[in-house]
């Protein structure tokens, strides 16, 4: 007991001012009184720091994982644009230069710095490696429009549910790399350039261009404006597609690819009709020549309506018909006549020059007989080039049988009510010159949801100067003019309004379908 109690006695707490108390247990010793060695638990603040560096750590790693995650998308997410992960990335980097996992801030900086260094290397190897193609490529200069086109021939197209083909840009497909481009000649399409870039390792002097960006290939031109709608067309089904969520800032057009300023005023109303503001068509004269432009989201289209499933085309078609009409201020029910049964509404849409009636009298007189002849029929002729673009959906918006010569203005047809009918009038020579071109419009009418009710072709004319055969005389019967038959005129007329006439008021055959009243609406 005495011993017990020597040895409590001697028990203390040494208290020191340059550290933390150590713990002192009390023990007895058969070889000296004094107090056993104390033992001390390993506590400081140095672990402390240790703790919170590793949660640090973890919550980067975490947060470096999400935006890892994001990159991986299809395409960026209007909620985490590209400048807000540029954002994350440099505070997170700066953090790591600030937190310091041990005592010896200096060496723990320095592996941070040598981490960074080793980061930034590879992103100027990244850039180093940014590639730069031709956008038009000469080895498929004799096979300009097949497979993938001579228009960035290295890349291969998507198409999602039947919808347009395309390619997107980033998206899995280019391994989540942005579109670049380069150069801004209006005549040589092998001098502008494209190539695909790392958002994080961007040319040096690029200059990056935010939003959605559509990039348009036309073999022909923008002016025709049925050259530039089947051009534009994919777009408005890919936007469709997409439930119409994300409207193009910009648009960037290429003929063979050169780039083109602009494209015909009836195009641009019918985008403006479409997206809601008239297309901003980008030329890059801003910008030195050489300077490279990136996109933070693009589409490209190439192959116009290639690829489409009809249903597709028809539901693109419909948004354009009740995008218009809206825009116009029109109903998208016809209007009081045309929901009659004994309505029928024939519309004689005339050219000017190449393409026009040699007689137009004699054309409209056949048309108005006819008409006459049917109960309720309502003849109304109109030439193209004197209607703006808002008199020319009204003008289609009420007619039941349209009756024009093959050019341009018939692209109007996909404006009509749905199972309208077409006739079409060629001058004489295009059956044997014209190609697959002079049936674009029955086309159309197909894809649209029309009845193309076929065509009558003269065969009297003036004739070619040039050897039988020679592709020269297709210029010369592509601007001639167009005569008449009036006993097929009469007969094929009589025809078209008495099918309609029974369609219209037949319990067997369906009523012509108005445009329903989500017509607008997206997928």
């Amino acid at each position: 007991m005495a011993e017990a109690s020597s040895s409590s006695s001697s028990c203390r707490v040494d208290i020191r001012s340059a550290s933390p108390a150590p713990i002192y247990t009390g023990g007895t010793s058969s070889k000296s009184n004094q107090p056993s060695r104390p033992a001390t638990i390993p506590f400081s603040i140095y672990t402390a720091k240790l703790f919170v560096y590793v949660v640090t750590t973890c919550v980067l790693l975490f947060i470096l994982s999400q935006i890892s995650l994001l990159r991986s998308q299809s395409a960026p997410s209007p909620r985490w644009p590209l400048s807000f992960v540029h954002q994350w990335q440099r505070v997170i980097l700066d953090a790591t230069y600030i937190v310091a996992p041990h005592p010896d801030t200096a060496t723990a900086t320095a592996t941070t710095t040598t981490t960074a260094d080793k980061l930034e290397a590879v992103a100027e190897r990244l850039r180093e490696a940014v590639t730069f193609l031709p956008l038009k490529d000469l080895r498929f200069a004799d096979q300009p429009t097949e497979g993938h086109t001579w228009f960035m021939s290295s890349l291969n197209d998507t198409s999602i549910g039947g919808g347009p083909q395309h390619l997107r840009f980033p998206s899995d497909s280019s391994k989540g790399r942005v579109l670049c481009l380069k150069g801004r000649d209006f005549h040589d399409g092998s001098r502008n350039y494209y190539a695909l870039a790392w958002p994080e390792a961007l040319p040096r002097d690029a200059i990056f261009m935010s939003g959605l960006t559509f990039v348009s290939y036309n073999h022909y031109d923008y002016d025709n404006i049925w050259h530039g709608l089947s051009t534009i067309f994919p777009f408005v089904a890919w936007h469709q597609g997409q439930g119409c969520r994300r409207l193009p800032e910009r648009w960037v057009l290429y003929h063979w690819g050169e780039l083109r300023p602009e494209m015909a005023p009836w195009l641009s109303k019918l985008m403006e009709a479409t997206f809601g503001k008239p297309p901003s068509v980008e030329v890059f004269d801003k910008i030195t020549e050489d300077t490279s432009v990136c996109f933070e989201d693009a589409v490209v289209t190439r192959h116009n309506e290639g690829g489409m499933s009809m249903e597709r085309r028809i539901e693109a078609y419909e948004l354009l018909r009740c995008s218009v009409r809206r825009y116009c201020n029109l109903s998208s029910e016809v209007d009081g006549d045309g929901n009659k049964v004994n309505t029928i509404r024939l519309t004689l849409l005339m050219r000017r020059g190449a393409r026009s009636f040699r007689n137009e009298s004699a054309v409209i007189g056949i048309f108005r007989r006819e008409c006459d002849k049917v109960e309720g029929c309502r003849l109304t002729v109109a030439h193209s080039d004197d209607l703006s673009f808002c008199d020319q959906v009204k003008l289609m918006s009420t007619t039941d049988v349209l009756a024009s010569p093959h050019g341009a203005q018939l692209t109007n047809l996909f404006i009509m009510d749905r199972n309208s009918s077409v006739m079409e009038f060629y001058p004489k020579g295009w059956l044997r010159y014209a190609g697959v071109g002079q049936y674009v419009y029955q086309w159309l009418s197909s894809w649209s949801g029309m009845r193309h009710q076929g065509a009558w072709r003269d065969s009297v004319g003036e004739g070619c100067p040039y050897p039988e055969g020679d592709i020269r005389c297709f210029d010369t019967y592509k601007n001639g003019k167009i005569g008449h038959n009036q006993t097929h005129f009469s007969d094929w007329t009589r025809k078209v309004l008495d099918e309609v006439k029974l369609r219209k008021t037949g319990d067997t055959v369906p009523k012509r379908q108005q445009d329903p009243t989500g017509a607008c609406a997206c997928n």
